[in-house]
This record gives structure tokens, C-alpha cells and sequence, in this order.
């Protein structure tokens, strides 16, 4: 409009056209009248909340917006918009939703009287891990012909934490390891009776009132009870192989999500778990949700390694210490020698089961589902059906999926 202004004056004065300068004029003037509403004043607070503000790939996030103004008058027809972008480490992997995988929700918000409040809601789909910045929120004051707009941030922005997609798979058996009380099948009392005194813990719902510890809770202030039983708790441990060399892009996200997979499944079968990945990350052993959200932010973010810090890794894990089932993730990529490595695991954990993502024109020493010596060949396609081979490959049934929470 300003380019047309000064076009039409130019004209008026070399044609000699009055007409084209009352247009120039006519031009200006609107552009004055939008600059001026524009700049009225809009005092608008929103709080935002996501529900839930960690979720796995392929699900939703429901994004909950509170608004409310705080000028003592009504507010003009406000444009809201809210931006999502990924926050994390960069991938090359492209989203639907644009290059840089940057989308942004928008809606009209109809005037608000003084003090007046109003809610909205969308839905943000998670379609690809990572970890992805919601927000700013910014309200648009604009003109009636969309000459002019200034926004204005009404709420920061906050992070939103898309975990790895996964699947319903079997836990890895329980097995004996180092550690006596890694693998039995059940909790192994401390006497042969069952009714030793083993230790103190906080009530819990349908614990039996003759069990509480009279003195420990008058100090306490709180519930405790005599715990008689040793505590037991199975090993899984999952080596997930990163290096740049040996992943594609599509293979990584296999080997990401089947990690993220059988971890899961073998925290809700009661076990401890433990996350190595090829570039040193190594969660440790440990029970807890923290501990397991810890693991899945990991995999959330997680992208290729170096490519030759595979046998350091290794060594690690042939230490005393370790036991317990172990499945190693990698790909048909990985070279023999490599293989050969992490076959040598089996000396020190019960179970060892290799799984490898095929990559296209790469083949491995072994058909799906075979064994090298006591070690578990488990070749899966690279455009899905993992859970259905990992299944096959434990002898089990499908277990029921997973609909929400742990």
C-alpha cells in the first residue's frame, strides 16, 4: 500500500493527474487509521497447560489455554497463535509439517469484556521423538484490513518431550546372573521359613496391621511395616548401537523404538533396567519411574555416535557386575568382527539376544531367528514387525498393549 501511495503521487505529478494524488492521499490515510488501531493497547494473560507433557510417538498432547484480560476494556478480535519447534538435537529426518519440522496452531479469539476469561483447546500430534519448544504464545492486534498487526507474547513457551514410539513385546526372562538374587523366580526369603525379619518400609494399602512397627512409626509420625521377605528384582539390560557408520536414518528409529520397547516391558514386568548406548551413555541398574523416564528422555533425543567406541562399551560390560538378560540392538551393517564381540557378552550375561534391523544390501552371517553358539540371531525388516519377530523369538504370545501409563 505504501509502494501504491508513493507510485500514485509520482504519477499524479508527471501526468499532471489531481485524481492520482486525492488516491496517494487515500492510500496514506489508511495507512495512518491501521497504524493507530494497531497501536491500542491489549493487557491479555494466558497460562498454558499440556496434557500429558510427555508422550510417546504417534500419540497426542492436548494443549489447554487459560486466557484472560486484564484491561479495563473489552479487548478488538484478537489473532492467537502458538508455535511449535523442535528444540532438541537437529536430525535430517524431515516432518510433514515443514523442513524443520516448525508448525503453528491459530484461531480468532472473540472480544473479551473486562476481567472476562476464555479457554481454548487443540491437539498437538507427536509424530517423531525429540524434545519440542510449545510456545511463545503471541495475540496479534491487527487492522480491519489487514494492513498492519502487532503481536504481543501472553505466555512463555514450554517443552514438550515426544518419547519413542513402542510396541507390545515381551519382557526378557528372568535369569540368575552374578548377583544372587537377579534371576530367581521368586523372592528368595532370607530364612527358610519365610518370616525373618528382613528390614522397615512405608505402609502400603492391604498390608497387614500386625506387621507395623510400633516404635518406628511413633517416631516417624508416618505408617511402617516389618518387611520379611528379601527383595527381588530381575536385570535387563539393553546395548543399543548408535554409530553413524552402521545406522540409516529409518534403521535408528527402528533400533530407538525397540529399545524404548522391551525397557518398558521389562519395567512393568518388575525388573531392574538398564539403557548402554554405543557412544558411552550408560544409565546403570535401578528400579523407579524417575529412572525410567530418565532412560526414555535419553531415547527421545538420542542421534548417531562416533564409530569406534563400540569395544570400549563392550569391555565395560564383560566386568563383574553385570548379569542379567541382555539385548543388544544394532543392524545387517554391523561388521563380523563386530558381531563376533558382542557374542562374546554371553560369558558374562545369561541371555543374549542380538537384534538386527536390516539395512539394504547388507546381510548378516546368520538366517532370522537362528543361534550363534547361545547367542540369539533375531533379524527384523527395517519398515516394521519387530514385536512380532521379538515375540516369535521368546516363545511367547503377544502381551496385551500398552493404552497408557507404566
Amino acid at each position: 500500500m505504501a509502494i501504491t501511495a508513493v507510485a500514485l503521487a509520482v504519477a499524479g505529478r508527471v501526468l499532471g493527474v489531481f485524481e492520482l494524488f486525492v488516491l496517494a492521499a487515500g492510500a496514506v490515510g489508511l495507512l495512518g487509521a491501521g497504524a493507530v488501531s494497531v497501536l491500542r493497547r491489549v493487557d491479555v494473560d494466558a497460562t498454558r497447560q499440556l496434557r500429558p507433557a510427555r508422550v510417546h510417538a504417534g500419540g497426542n498432547s492436548r494443549v489447554e489455554l487459560l486466557i484472560v484480560n486484564r484491561s479495563p476494556r473489552r479487548t478488538p478480535v484478537l489473532s492467537v497463535r502458538d508455535s511449535v519447534t523442535p528444540s532438541g538435537p537437529r536430525r535430517s529426518r524431515r516432518s510433514p509439517s515443514g523442513p524443520d519440522g516448525r508448525r503453528q496452531a491459530r484461531f480468532l479469539l472473540a472480544p473479551l469484556a473486562a476481567g472476562e476469561e476464555n479457554r481454548a483447546t487443540y491437539r498437538l500430534p507427536a509424530e517423531m521423538r525429540g524434545t519440542y519448544s510449545v510456545g511463545p504464545l503471541e495475540a496479534v492486534v491487527g487492522d480491519s484490513l489487514g494492513l498492519w498487526s502487532r503481536p504481543s507474547v501472553i505466555a512463555p513457551a514450554v517443552e514438550l518431550t515426544v518419547y519413542p514410539a513402542v510396541e507390545p513385546v515381551a519382557p526378557i526372562p528372568h535369569s540368575r546372573g552374578d548377583d544372587p538374587t537377579a534371576g530367581a523366580p521368586r523372592p528368595a526369603a532370607v530364612g527358610p521359613s519365610g518370616e525373618d525379619f528382613y528390614g522397615l518400609r512405608p505402609y502400603q494399602l492391604g498390608d497387614d496391621l500386625r506387621r507395623v512397627h510400633w516404635p518406628s512409626t511413633a517416631r516417624t509420625g508416618e505408617l511402617v511395616v516389618r518387611q520379611l521377605e528379601l527383595p527381588w528384582q530381575g536385570r535387563a539390560t539393553v546395548l543399543l548401537d548408535v554409530r553413524d557408520g552402521t545406522h540409516s536414518e529409518l534403521s535408528l528409529e527402528v533400533a530407538v523404538s525397540a529399545a524404548a520397547s522391551i525397557l518398558l516391558a521389562c519395567f512393568r514386568n518388575g525388573a531392574l533396567v538398564r539403557l548402554a548406548t554405543s557412544d558411552g551413555t550408560d544409565s546403570g541398574v535401578a528400579a523407579g519411574h524417575g529412572h525410567l523416564e530418565a532412560i526414555l528422555e535419553h531415547l527421545a533425543v538420542v542421534g548417531p555416535g562416533p564409530a569406534d567406541s563400540l569395544p570400549s562399551v563392550v569391555a565395560g560390560m564383560r566386568r563383574a557386575g553385570n548379569g542379567g538378560g541382555l539385548a543388544v540392538l544394532t543392524t545387517t551393517a554391523v561388521p563380523t568382527a563386530d558381531l563376533e564381540l558382542l557374542a562374546g557378552l554371553q560369558a558374562r550375561f545369561d541371555s543374549v539376544t542380538i537384534v538386527l534391523v536390516e539395512r539394504r544390501g547388507h546381510g548378516v552371517p546368520s538366517a532370522a531367528g537362528a543361534r550363534w553358539g547361545s547367542v540369539t540371531l533375531l533379524r527384523v525388516p527395517a519398515d516394521g514387525g519387530f514385536a512380532d519377530a521379538w515375540n516369535r523369538s521368546l516363545g511367547g504370545g503377544v502381551p496385551a498393549p500398552v493404552v497408557g501409563g507404566w
